[in-house]
């Protein structure tokens, strides 16, 4: 039942990757009138970078080369371990949520090594202003994960968010742990009201200017990492709600969570297309934000933990 789990995991995870970007696109277009592209429409995207040769800067280094596989490398790493089914997960053990954070950090890291490798000041702004965003979406993260250790005692990521709805606390914390997911899946992935991935204004540009020099297969790389983060947070909110056991009935776990991805997609097109990207000074606040609520859910967990 475990490797049928984790089968059933990794081949969520890899095609949800590319058909969530066409639900938030095709979502998208709908508000605006539009038919809109077909949901598989990122897929062909991919094929059609992989065939196409790569154009290397002449500064450049094997740095920039190899660093869009990494990012990839990383984003995998990190989708294994994140729970989208439960309490399971294909690579699980304790204490494995540093790994989660700290891949997706290497990945993030690699980005904008890349990005300055090329020795632009335009591209070297983005990787400031994305390092920058990345002190306060860290602290997030792990406050969430303090508050569902003391909730459920476990020591894995599939069982602190996975089993947190057994906890009486849940009641309380679950939509405020939502809203912290949500968020950090807007910094992680690039999404308004964070950043723009469709804008080319080079007041406001993070992450879009740190893949300009990028083509081919390591654009295509890139992007598959992208939409792996924004479904690997979408699958940690169909984990975090989902009343299913993996073990007991995989048929309904699936079932919930690609509903509850696709539904998270759905959040994602109304949301870009309903507000703007809010002005970059706002940013950190906006992120920080989410650390506060964060933190509450870590104080709020402790004191019903300690109330008889």
């Amino acid at each position: 039942m475990r490797l049928l789990v984790a089968g059933l995991h990794v081949l969520i995870a890899l095609s949800m990757a590319i058909v969530m970007p066409g639900l938030v696109n095709r979502t998208k277009s709908l508000w605006a009138g539009r038919r809109g592209p077909r949901v598989t429409q990122s897929g062909w995207d991919l094929l059609r970078l992989l065939a196409k040769q790569p154009v290397y800067s002449l500064v450049s280094t094997p740095l920039f080369r190899a660093g869009a596989w990494v990012v990839l490398a990383s984003s995998l790493l990190a989708s294994l371990i994140a729970p989208i089914l439960g309490a399971a997960a294909p690579l699980q053990f304790s204490h494995d949520f540093i790994l989660f954070a700290y891949s997706l950090g290497l990945a993030r890291l690699f980005v904008m090594l890349s990005a300055m490798d090329v020795g632009s000041s335009f591209e070297g702004m983005g990787a400031a202003r994305d390092a920058s965003f990345a002190t306060f979406i860290e602290p997030a993260l792990f406050f969430l994960i303090g508050a569902a250790s003391i909730a459920t005692g476990q020591t894995s990521f599939a069982g602190l968010i996975g089993q947190w709805h057994l906890a009486t606390s849940f009641q309380w914390l679950s939509v405020p742990a939502v809203v912290v997911l949500f968020v950090l899946l807007q910094a992680e992935a690039s999404r308004l009201p964070v950043d723009d991935p469709a804008t080319h204004l080079e007041l406001t540009m993070v992450h879009e200017v740190m893949i300009l020099d990028h083509s081919g297969p390591e654009l295509a790389a890139l992007q598959y990492a992208s939409a792996l983060k924004l479904t690997t947070y979408a699958g940690l909110i169909a984990a975090l709600v989902s009343p299913f056991d993996p073990g007991v009935n995989p048929l309904a776990c699936v079932l919930f969570s690609l509903a509850t991805i696709a539904g998270v997609a759905v959040v994602v097109g109304c949301i870009e297309s309903l507000f703007a990207r809010i002005r970059l000074r706002w940013v950190p606040g906006y992120l920080m934000l989410a650390s506060v609520v964060a933190a509450g859910c870590l104080s709020a967990a402790g004191w019903l933990w300690r109330t008889p």
